[in-house]
C-alpha cells in the first residue's frame, strides 16, 4: 500500500513537472516573440533609414553635379528674380533634384528621384510624382515620401510653420519655395498634386511645391497630409548658396548649414560581412572552447554532479556550447546575434513585402 502510494506521488509530481516546463517553454517563445516585435519596429524604424541613407548617398557621388561656392570662399547666392529657367524631363528613376527643409534640421537633405514606386520611396529617398511640373515651372512640382520608417523623410510636416523655407537645388540651380499650408484628405483625393491644385482643371498661374505623404504617422494610413509651398526665388549653383540655407560662424565667415556627414552604420551596404565576421568568431570560439574544456557543463549534468535541468530553449542552447561559463555565454550572444542580424538582412524585408498585415504597415502608398 505505502509502494502504491509513494509511485503516485512521483506520477503526480512527474506530471506537475512536465507541465511546468511545457509553461515555461511557452513562456520562452511568447519573450522570443516579443523580442522579434521589437526588433521589426527597430528594423522599421531605424535600420531602413541607414540603407535609405547609403542608397542616396551612392546616388550623389556617382553624379558630376558640380558644388555650391562653400569653403573659406562660401557667399550668399544673389537671389535671381526673373523667370526660373526651364528644366527637362528627367527618365524615370533619374536623379531629379535634392531638397533642403531647414525646419527639419541643418543636416536633413534628400534625394528626390524620379518616379513614385515602392522602390524609390523605400531605399532612395523621395519621389517626383511624372505627372506633375519640374522645380521652378508654372504649375506644382509634386513630391511624395514616407512619414514613418525608411527614413521617414517627411515624419516632421506637422512641425512646418508658415514662412519656413523648402530648398530644391537641381544641377544647376537652387529653387526657393517657402511653405504656407498644409490639409488633411483621403487618399482618393488626386488634385491636391493638380497643376493647379486650388482649381482642379484650369491653367495654372503660380509657381508651386506639394509635399504628400501619410497620415496618421504611426498607424495604417487612412488619409494624406499635404503641404503646399509658393516659389520664392530661383539662384545659381555658381554664384552660391542660398541665405535660407547659409549661417555665420564664429569668425563672421558664411558656411553652408549641412555637412553632409554620413553616418557610420550607413556605410554598410549589406549584413552579411558583419554575418560573416560574427560566424567566423564563433567559430574560432566554438573550437578553442571545445579542445580547452571541452563540454564540461553537460559532463557534470551526465555524470550526476549537477542534476538534471528543466527543458528550456534558452537554457538548453547555453549548455550545448563548449567550454566554462563565461565562454559559452559569449558564443550564446553571438548566435543571438547572428539570428538578428538575419532578420534585418532577409526576414524582415521578406515579411514587409509579402504578409499582407506587414504589407499595410511597412508600405506607403502613394495613391492620393
Amino acid at each position: 500500500m505505502q509502494s502504491a502510494n509513494m509511485q503516485e506521488g512521483k506520477t503526480k509530481r512527474s506530471s506537475s513537472n512536465f507541465w511546468w516546463q511545457a509553461a515555461g517553454i511557452i513562456g520562452e517563445l511568447l519573450i522570443a516573440f516579443a523580442v522579434i516585435c521589437a526588433l521589426y519596429i527597430a528594423w522599421q524604424m531605424w535600420w531602413t533609414g541607414e540603407q535609405a541613407e547609403h542608397t542616396q548617398v551612392e546616388a550623389r557621388q556617382a553624379i558630376s553635379w558640380q558644388n555650391p561656392k562653400t569653403g573659406d570662399k562660401t557667399k550668399i547666392a544673389l537671389p535671381q528674380n526673373t523667370d526660373p529657367p526651364a528644366l527637362s524631363k528627367p527618365k524615370s528613376e533619374d536623379l531629379v533634384a535634392r531638397l533642403y527643409i531647414p525646419r527639419f534640421g541643418n543636416q536633413w537633405e534628400r534625394n528626390v528621384v524620379e518616379g513614385i514606386t515602392p522602390d524609390i520611396l523605400s531605399k532612395r529617398g523621395l519621389g517626383h510624382y511624372p505627372t506633375t511640373q519640374m522645380p521652378g515651372a508654372i504649375g506644382n512640382f509634386a513630391v511624395a515620401g514616407h512619414r514613418n520608417g525608411y527614413g521617414q523623410p517627411l515624419g516632421d510636416v506637422d512641425l512646418l510653420k508658415p514662412g519656413d523655407a523648402i530648398v530644391v537645388r537641381t544641377k544647376d540651380y537652387w529653387f526657393v519655395y517657402k511653405y504656407t499650408s498644409y490639409k488633411i484628405v483621403t487618399p482618393d483625393h488626386g488634385e491636391v498634386i493638380d497643376a493647379n491644385p486650388d482649381h482642379p482643371g484650369e491653367k495654372p498661374t503660380k509657381r508651386m511645391l506639394t509635399l504628400t505623404t501619410c497620415e496618421p504617422k504611426y498607424t495604417a494610413a487612412t488619409h494624406r497630409w499635404i503641404s503646399y509651398a509658393k516659389f520664392a526665388y530661383w539662384a545659381k549653383i555658381s554664384d552660391g548658396i542660398p541665405k535660407e540655407l547659409s549661417t555665420i560662424d564664429e569668425q563672421g565667415k558664411v558656411k553652408f548649414i549641412n555637412n553632409e556627414q554620413q553616418s557610420l552604420v550607413s556605410r554598410l551596404s549589406s549584413l552579411v560581412p558583419v554575418m560573416v565576421v560574427v560566424l567566423l568568431v564563433y567559430m574560432m570560439i566554438f573550437v578553442a572552447g571545445a579542445i580547452a574544456w571541452q563540454w564540461p557543463e553537460l559532463r557534470a549534468i551526465h555524470s550526476g554532479l549537477k542534476k538534471k535541468p528543466d527543458a528550456s530553449i534558452f537554457g538548453g542552447l547555453l549548455r550545448i556550447q563548449p567550454g566554462i561559463t563565461a565562454i559559452r555565454w559569449i558564443l550564446s550572444i553571438l548566435i543571438y546575434f547572428f539570428i538578428v542580424l538575419a532578420l534585418f538582412q532577409w526576414i524582415f524585408p521578406w515579411g514587409a513585402s509579402t504578409i499582407p498585415f506587414l504589407q499595410q504597415m511597412s508600405n506607403y502608398s502613394t495613391t492620393v
